[in-house]
């Protein structure tokens, strides 16, 4: 048998966890993936029309997921935008799925927060630009503990977003214009999905601005809830 050579890094490579409901373990995060204009309400408010063929997706790096009570207000923007949506954790490979053999991959539920630059991810829009600086900031990307729920389909059940006690958000999972089987089963097509992928599955209605020192309460029927203060 030969002999496995270890391996050097040239520094210590840094591995993104979450944290899971009652657990121990964490989880590794791997690939992170989100759907923008999954409810129908939110589309029209950010005045854009549906592709009802196929979703629309784009990524977040690993290194954007926080789990902190208390995140730094981001640099580079005078319009902070928080979009509450539900978090579809992977626990299995799959590649080129039905939405029926979906449901086998998951490994549970978080609530997250998508914190969006808008006023930089207007302006990649009308350059025709990619979004990466508006989404892909620095603790742009909140999430609660993982609720464990392997092989659940979960469609249905209130989705709401606080901002100092007052509700800017509210809605239902049943909503979502693109379900999480087919979110799944779409994405997996086009790449191989890997145990530690995760999934935002798109924002409802009442997205807006942010300040230093709001806190945020974010909750989805359920799954659990996530709370964080915007600090200088």
């Amino acid at each position: 048998m030969t002999k496995q050579k270890s391996i050097k890094f040239t520094f210590n490579p840094k591995i993104k966890c979450v944290n899971i409901q009652e657990s121990k373990l964490v989880f590794p995060v791997g690939k992170v993936y989100c759907v923008g204009s999954n409810y129908e309400e939110h589309a029209q408010e950010m005045g854009v029309t549906v592709d009802k063929d196929q979703p629309f997706f784009f990524s977040k790096p690993a290194q954007a997921i926080t789990q902190l009570a208390s995140i730094p207000f981001p640099t580079q923007t005078n319009n902070l935008h928080h979009e509450v949506e539900l978090v579809v954790f992977l626990g299995s490979e799959c590649s080129n799925i039905s939405p029926s053999e979906a449901r086998q991959h998951i490994f549970g539920y978080g609530v997250g927060v998508d914190l969006t630059r808008r006023d930089l991810q207007e302006a990649a829009k009308g350059a025709g630009k990619p979004w990466d600086l508006s989404k892909g900031f620095d603790h742009s990307a909140p999430i609660s503990k993982i609720l464990r729920k392997e092989g659940l389909l979960l469609n249905e059940g209130s989705i709401s977003l606080k901002v100092n006690g007052q509700k800017k958000q509210s809605g239902n999972l049943s909503n979502m214009i693109w379900k999480v089987d087919e979110l799944i089963s779409c994405l997996s097509k086009f790449i191989t999905l890997k145990a530690g992928d995760i999934i935002f599955t798109g924002t409802p209605s009442g997205v807006g601005r942010l300040s230093i020192n709001d806190k945020v309460v974010a909750e989805i029927e359920n799954v659990g809830t996530l709370s964080f203060e915007l600090i200088k």
